[in-house]
């Protein structure tokens, strides 16, 4: 599984899939729909996934003397790679945003969504909509892509609109602000807790489709 890994980072990742994860210093950008981020750094992913049809990447891992459904799951851990890293940044810069610039005016007057524990929870249900829409229909076929990636930005646009108006509802002013962090922290642990389970139950899934896939 290390070598099979260190495939996946070296030789099938592209290299969009890293330059992405720059699009998470969005997170900082006052009015502005800033969950786009979260869609941005699965769009560098598709990029690895695009290219790996293109090269036959797929075909090269499972002619490997390996385990088909270690292929998956190391493309599944490549995936979740990314998204953590891309989750620590944005952590990052929602800390700096909810201290050093806690009382900018730009994010005072701010009718969107400011990055916060709340803003970090629907980042993590974006990637788990990646993880289970796209990645895991994805290894039906193994080659199609169109339509799994349709799924998930309609999907993942949708969890943008309801993100963006959920905090405008009354009784929801407390989602675009720093305040009572301890629920909006339990928010961000439940959505963590959904990305780790959807994720799990995608990946085995998507291995035993693959598993039976005749490539």
């Amino acid at each position: 599984m290390k070598n099979l890994l260190n495939k996946e980072l070296r030789l099938s990742s592209h290299l969009l899939s890293y330059l992405f994860l720059f699009f998470s210093i969005m997170a900082l950008i006052p009015g502005y729909p800033i969950l786009v981020s979260a869609f941005f750094v699965c769009f560098g992913l598709f990029q690895t996934f695009q290219n790996g049809r293109e090269t036959n990447d797929i075909l090269y891992s499972a002619l490997l003397p390996i385990d088909k459904k270690d292929v998956v799951k190391a493309r599944y851990i490549f995936v979740c790679l990314i998204q953590i890293i891309a989750f620590i940044l944005m952590a990052v810069l929602t800390a700096l945003r909810m201290t050093f610039f806690a009382n900018a005016t730009p994010y005072a007057n701010n009718a969107m969504m400011n990055s916060n524990p709340v803003f970090l929870a629907w980042t993590l249900l974006i990637f788990a909509l990646f993880n289970t829409l796209f990645v895991g229909l994805f290894y039906k076929t193994a080659y199609k892509f169109g339509k799994p990636f349709i799924a998930f930005i309609v999907a993942s646009m949708l969890t943008i609109c309801v993100a963006e108006v959920s905090h405008h509802l009354p009784g929801l002013e407390f989602l675009n602000t720093s305040d009572r962090l301890p629920l909006q922290f339990m928010l961000m642990f439940f959505a963590l807790v959904i990305f780790v389970f959807a994720t799990i139950i995608s990946c085995r899934i998507a291995q035993r489709n693959f598993d039976l896939l005749d490539l």
